[in-house]
């Protein structure tokens, strides 16, 4: 497929615009590009900067999932170790990175750092953080209940959960050459899916979706639920967010992002809950033919890709190497269709779009 190679600086001054013209303050639209070009870089393109500005436009500043501006209100805890956030639907990048510094410090101090968000907007791509946390050395996890119900459950007929993602991140750098990050959203497809899929006139894959009449489809314009993946196992892991999100604050999942005039006393912003363990602090000292920790870790990865086993795939892996494909060719790559997606936002926003003749384009 060809690419078209944009500087991250020209990204990031776009998106950056795009988000202050919503009335974003500096900090938050910094935030948002830093993530959306992470996105980007590692190949996430369900999660890019279209998504991210399709969401806000649709539940977050154009609606009253999101406030510009907002300022985080830390809860009183007794525990050192674990902070509770009101977020006050501050912008989820913003917000997800600021719980992720949070949980790094309590990680050096306490061994183990926690936070957890109420009154949320989406933080998009879980992911990246987790990327961030494990380039720094430190085990991560986060999950969060998504901005709508927008899943069936297993054996169910109607969506009452999120696509729910959870994501793992591990300082893997030393053994393999890049952090290993596991990642997913606990449908077979993420709704972004079916949006990427829209713009490039691709099918979705077989029992992936329904349409408004619960019947399966494979055509991303008729999708209007998503499945679980794995059926009861995928509706599982859904659960555990919905499940940790009613335990921070969180309400019903098919009254989230779903706004209406009156107070009725129920909640509709999503919940996060992050999570840092520093590596020494769960370290026995003892490892076999007296290795270190990261000499074990090696050990380890290379004893599960051994034994015919070379050819499996690491989780990360492809992301590690989207990444390097972004480096090499000095930039990040879009399609002609997201081309087109970021050149109506540059008119949006009054800056000169760019120029498709002169990026360079890349065949991968």
């Amino acid at each position: 497929m060809n690419y078209f190679v944009v500087s991250e600086s020209d990204h990031n001054a776009l998106v950056a615009a795009a988000y202050s013209k919503r009335g974003y303050l500096e900090d938050e639209a910094s935030d948002a590009a830093r993530l959306c070009a992470e996105a980007a870089r590692h190949g996430i393109r369900t999660h890019n900067a279209i998504k991210a500005l399709h969401l806000d436009e649709l539940l977050g500043s154009g609606s009253q999932g999101c406030v510009p501006g907002a300022e985080i209100i830390k809860k009183p805890s007794r525990f050192s170790a674990v902070e509770v956030w009101d977020a006050q639907r501050k912008l989820g990048q913003s917000t997800g990175y600021r719980a992720l510094e949070r949980c790094i410090e309590l990680a050096d101090t306490h061994g183990v750092g926690i936070v957890a968000v109420d009154n949320a907007f989406h933080y998009l791509w879980g992911g990246g953080y987790m990327v961030e946390a494990a380039r720094r050395g430190y085990i991560a996890y986060t999950n969060c209940t998504s901005a709508l119900a927008e899943v069936v459950p297993f054996q169910g007929k109607f969506a009452t959960l999120g696509t729910n993602p959870h994501s793992w991140g591990f300082p893997t750098t030393d053994a393999i050459g890049f952090p290993m990050v596991v990642d997913w959203a606990t449908s077979v497809v993420a709704f972004g899916r079916v949006e990427q899929f829209k713009r490039e006139g691709m099918e979705l894959p077989p029992n992936a979706a329904v349409d408004a009449d619960g019947n399966p489809t494979q055509d991303p314009h008729k999708a209007a639920a998503l499945m679980p993946f794995g059926a009861h196992k995928g509706y599982g892991l859904s659960l555990i967010n919905e499940i940790v999100a009613g335990l921070i604050g969180g309400s019903l999942p098919t009254l989230r992002s779903r706004w209406i005039d009156e107070d009725d006393g129920e909640e509709r912003a999503p919940c996060f809950f992050f999570q840092v363990i520093h590596p020494d602090a769960i370290s026995s000292g003892v490892f076999a033919q007296n290795r270190n920790q990261a000499e074990n870790i090696k050990a380890v990865i290379d004893d599960i890709l051994d034994h015919g086993n070379e050819n499996c795939m690491l989780p990360g892996q492809m992301e590690a190497e989207a990444a390097a494909l972004s480096k090499t060719h000095g930039g990040l790559l879009f399609s002609e269709a997201e081309l087109k997606e970021f050149n109506e936002l540059s008119i949006e926003c009054g800056l000169e779009p760019w120029d498709k003749d002169s990026l360079k384009e890349v065949t991968v």
